[in-house]
């Protein structure tokens, strides 16, 4: 105890115990008196302060708990005055705001908060009026950043009367942008393709507007049961194992399936399965994503129709048949049976098609098809591989070639009997026959083009052997095939080379004289000698090479022409010179005729182009407007071979012809043969009719000669008269028949 001198009062708390061993806290209090004598007395009494200390010790833990509640609260929490003075600030406030605490009691609230946020103002007169705030506010960082808060704002009173405010932040950064991924995730959900959601079970817990839209079923129908419901049965157990297998493997599998709508249709959709995994690896759940894919499919399907069938019959085309002879040769590889080719070609169909019409040939081409299928077994092949060719596939035959030939003989001539069938078509009755060429092969021997080739050189065998027959392909047929290419060069190096000359047979009247010339051509071949017409005009038709022929041809008897035109004895003479189809039918055929008459000099009214038939039938419009166009030059036109078509009475009247031509067959047989002899009588009386000059060519006899006169034919040509001759010994024979 200090003295007496140097204190006045003396005041200490101490703990006593009592006899009940309970505690107490005392306060003592003591003032020194001094007497007279110097001599000190304290004066002083004890206060019982145990309740006042409990208070006091309840108060330290309370704000020991607060600053442990307020310092560890996951949320910013900050202590301000009215003022905006910050009071306090715990640790995630200064981490959030990067501010230590002093620095926040200096700074101020409303340095944390972006005065710019338009909200602000509302929150303050919120808190304003009722005392708490709870909203959105952009926070300001201490390294310049903004972000999104949650603040929950209060006003309270302290012991002694003044206002506090508690603040809680929380950043809500991470928490808009989960929103926003969920927002566009919702969106991404309800996208245009199907989407199902299913636990690791294959239960379905979700499904979006697509997958209603697409499969046919309401959301409420599908949630809780399995993807099975939508099975269409069209895949078996293997199929499903397998995705399964490779689902679980990867995690993921997409392909092509079908499935079924809930009104039972069946539907084509490309189908992608992800599995999605929890953070052990296990699988939690299964997002299936699908695409509608009829209108793909059918598409597809368009394709490949137009790519390997054939629009008009839907065989398969030559692309696809090259396919199956491949895989046909490959089985036939394989298993050492033999497999055969059948190439059938239909007999006299280009004189159906010229003379009815190319519809009426459609029709033809259409029923042949459905007969050739019924003919062969479901593994074989039928295709069209061009205009009225079709080619058949059989395989699986016998590895015996001779049991082979003879199963396909079998085959060939069910066919043969079946194409033998009358057609109706455009509601009249058609007959037709097939010539059909066969050859057989196993394993890789030959390729597709040369087993098509095979086939075809035997086809031809057939027609040479009188149509509507099969015939198996003869070795000795590629040898022609050689000499006809052969041909064709030589023919090509003979118009180079000038190798060509004209013949003409003279063309008469009643009396015997001289009215024109056919001009016939001729090939002097430096070692075949004279070839005639019969053996390369054909060729030159497929090569296009008559086009070449045919301009020499003209102009070589429009330079006659113009050659007779200087000889009074022969300056009325014509010369008939043949037109093929090809030749007509080129745009600028008039004008062609047109520059050679200029060319040579000769008089138009002095050339005749004799025209068959066939040409007639090809776009009569075209024909009738250059006939009238070269008939307006002077040229004039003779009808060769007429009566051997079937349609050429209907087109007579528009054609502006001066001649119709007696077909040679007729005249062979007017002497025998009644119908001959009926059709040329008739001939002459159509042509009278219609004031057209007739002609008579073949003619060999007298007899016939003299039947073809009393009939009213006028003019002749033929043997009887002459044979073609080469322009020298045509003009002696001239000389010698002038009188």
């Amino acid at each position: 105890m200090r003295s007496a001198q140097a204190l006045t009062l003396w005041q200490h708390e101490y703990r006593v115990c009592r006899e009940d061993g309970s505690q107490r806290w005392l306060l003592g209090n003591a003032k020194p008196e001094r007497g007279a004598d110097g001599t000190v007395t304290w004066h002083g009494f004890v206060t019982d302060i145990t309740e006042r200390k409990q208070v006091e010790s309840a108060l330290v833990e309370s704000e020991a708990l607060f600053r442990l509640i307020f310092n560890h609260n996951l949320d910013a929490a900050l202590l301000t005055r009215p003022g905006g003075d910050i009071v306090a600030a715990n640790l995630e406030a200064q981490r959030m705001f990067g501010y230590g605490e002093e620095e926040l009691r200096h700074m101020g609230r409303s340095g944390l908060v972006d005065t710019s946020d338009p909200r602000l103002p509302a929150a303050l007169a919120h808190r304003a009026k009722e005392g708490w705030f709870r909203g959105e506010l952009t926070m300001i960082a201490r390294d310049g950043r903004r972000f999104p808060a949650e603040l929950s704002s209060s006003v309270f009173r302290n012991r002694d009367g003044s206002e506090m405010t508690s603040l809680l932040i929380r950043d809500i950064t991470e928490m808009k942008r989960l929103e926003q991924q969920l927002r566009i995730d919702a969106t991404v959900f309800e996208s245009q393709e199907g989407m199902l959601v299913t636990d690791a079970q294959g239960t379905i817990l979700r499904v979006n507007k697509a997958f209603c839209a697409i499969t046919g079923f309401s959301a409420e129908e599908v949630v809780g049961h399995t993807s099975h419901m939508l099975k269409s049965g069209r895949h078996d157990a293997a199929f499903y194992i397998d995705l399964w297998r490779k689902l679980k493997k990867h995690g993921y599998w997409e392909g092509e399936i079908w499935n079924r709508r809930k009104n039972n249709s069946i539907y084509p959709e490309w189908l992608t399965i992800t599995a999605v995994k929890g953070p052990d690896g296990q699988v939690m759940n299964y997002v299936g994503t699908l695409t509608d894919i009829t209108v793909r499919k059918q598409a597809e399907e368009e394709i490949k129709t137009l790519a390997f069938y054939d629009p008009l019959t839907q065989l398969p085309n030559r692309r696809l048949l090259l396919d199956r002879l491949r895989h046909a040769t490959a089985a036939s590889s394989r298993s050492s049976q033999s497999c055969a080719l059948l190439f059938i070609d239909l007999d006299n169909f280009k004189t159906l098609n010229d003379t009815r019409g190319h519809d009426v040939g459609d029709l033809l081409l259409q029923q042949v098809a459905q007969r050739l299928s019924q003919c062969v077994r479901e593994g074989d092949t039928v295709s069209r591989i061009g205009g009225d060719e079709f080619v058949v596939i059989l395989e699986g035959l016998s590895p015996n070639p001779l049991d082979a030939a003879s199963q396909a003989e079998q085959v060939g001539e069910e066919i043969r009997r079946e194409l033998g069938r009358t057609y109706m078509l455009g509601g009249h009755s058609h007959h037709s026959s097939p010539s059909i060429g066969a050859t057989l092969f196993s394993g890789h021997q030959y390729s597709s083009e040369e087993l098509l080739k095979r086939g075809d050189l035997a086809m031809y065998e057939a027609k040479a052997a009188g149509r509507n027959t099969l015939r198996f392909f003869d070795p000795q047929m590629q040898a022609q095939v050689t000499e006809r290419a052969r041909l064709e060069a030589e023919l090509r190096q003979g118009l180079r080379e000038e190798q060509l000359l004209l013949h003409y047979q003279p063309q008469v009247d009643l009396l015997g004289r001289i009215v024109g010339v056919e001009a016939l051509v001729r090939w002097q071949h430096p070692s075949r000698g004279l070839v005639y017409p019969g053996a390369f005009i054909g060729l030159a038709e497929e090569t296009r090479l008559i086009l070449e022929l045919g301009d020499w041809v003209l102009e070589t008897a429009c330079r006659q022409l113009a050659s007779w035109a200087l000889q009074p004895s022969r300056q009325g003479l014509c010369i008939a010179v043949n037109v093929s189809a090809q030749q007509f039918h080129q745009r600028d055929f008039v004008q062609r005729v047109h520059g050679c008459l200029e060319r040579t000099g000769a008089d138009p009214r002095r050339l005749k182009l004799e025209l068959t038939e066939s040409l007639l039938v090809h776009d009569l419009q075209d024909v009738v407007h250059k006939m009238g166009q070269l008939q307006a030059l002077g040229v004039r036109f003779s009808l060769d071979d007429f009566g051997t078509g079937y349609s050429s009475l209907a087109y007579l009247k528009q054609l502006p012809l001066d001649q119709l031509k007696i077909d040679q067959s007729f005249v062979r047989d007017v002497l025998v043969d009644s119908n001959a002899a009926t059709l040329a009588r008739t001939i002459v009386s159509l042509a009278d009719s219609l004031e057209l000059q007739v002609i008579a060519e073949g003619v060999e006899t007298a007899e016939q000669r003299s039947f073809l006169e009393r009939s009213g034919c006028r003019y002749f040509q033929g043997y009887y008269f002459s044979r073609p001759l080469p322009i020298a010994a045509l003009e002696a024979w001239m000389g010698q028949a002038e009188p």
